[in-house]
Parts: C-alpha cells; sequence; structure tokens
C-alpha cells in the first residue's frame, strides 16, 4: 500500500507556538479545513473544528494558539487544547480532542496524510 502524502508548507513558515497553516480538507464527506502549528519542535497538525460545538478555532487566519503560546484555543468558546495531543483541558469540551491529522516533515516540506475520515478536498 502506497502512502499518500499532500503538501502543505514550507517547514520555515511555521514557528514554535506561532501562526499556524490551514489547508482543504474534505472531514466526513463535508467541506473542512485542517490546520498545522508548530510545537515542542514538531509540525502537528487537527481538524480546524473544535470538540464542543464544530467550528473552526482560529479567530484569525492561522491564529490558533492564546498568548503565551502553551496551548491552542477555541476563538469561539475558549476551550483550551494542549497542542501534543488536542485533548481539551479547559472550557466546554474538557476531556474530548480535536481530530488528529497526520502530519510529516520531509526535505523541509510539511505533509499531511489522508484517512478514513479526513480526505483531500474536493475539487
Amino acid at each position: 500500500m502506497t502512502t499518500v502524502l499532500i503538501p502543505i508548507c514550507d517547514a520555515s513558515a511555521l514557528e514554535e507556538g506561532g501562526k499556524g497553516v490551514r489547508f482543504p480538507v474534505t472531514a466526513g464527506g463535508d467541506d473542512a479545513t485542517g490546520f498545522v502549528v508548530r510545537y515542542g519542535g514538531l509540525a502537528r497538525g487537527y481538524l480546524n473544528r473544535c470538540a464542543h460545538v464544530p467550528i473552526e478555532l482560529d479567530w484569525n487566519e492561522g491564529d490558533f494558539f492564546e498568548s503565551s503560546g502553551l496551548y491552542l484555543i477555541c476563538s469561539t468558546h475558549g476551550a483550551v487544547y494542549t497542542p501534543e495531543t488536542g485533548r481539551c483541558e479547559g472550557g466546554p469540551c474538557r476531556g474530548r480532542s480535536l481530530r488528529r491529522i497526520e502530519i510529516m516533515e520531509k526535505d523541509n516540506q510539511v505533509f499531511w496524510q489522508p484517512d478514513e475520515y479526513v480526505r483531500p478536498a474536493r475539487a
């Protein structure tokens, strides 16, 4: 079986605890976005959908971290997620998690890998 990797951005576009990069996906048959951020030296990706109510997290495009750069935050409900796992540690969805998207860095590029739920965006 061949692994499908879809390019997102140059690795240099992601700064530790800084702005993320959004990318189009299809999630469960619906148009959506994923996002990738850098935290703990690694690129980490999630479906851009709050675990509380399925709305996008970023308050401005690519702004996923709260002011300290230690947690991802939902701009609407204030739910706070750990970047390493996507688990909600505070707010209305405590204990639930963001939907992880498999991310790989290779040759100074960041890629994502589709799975059974998150697929490439429809044309």
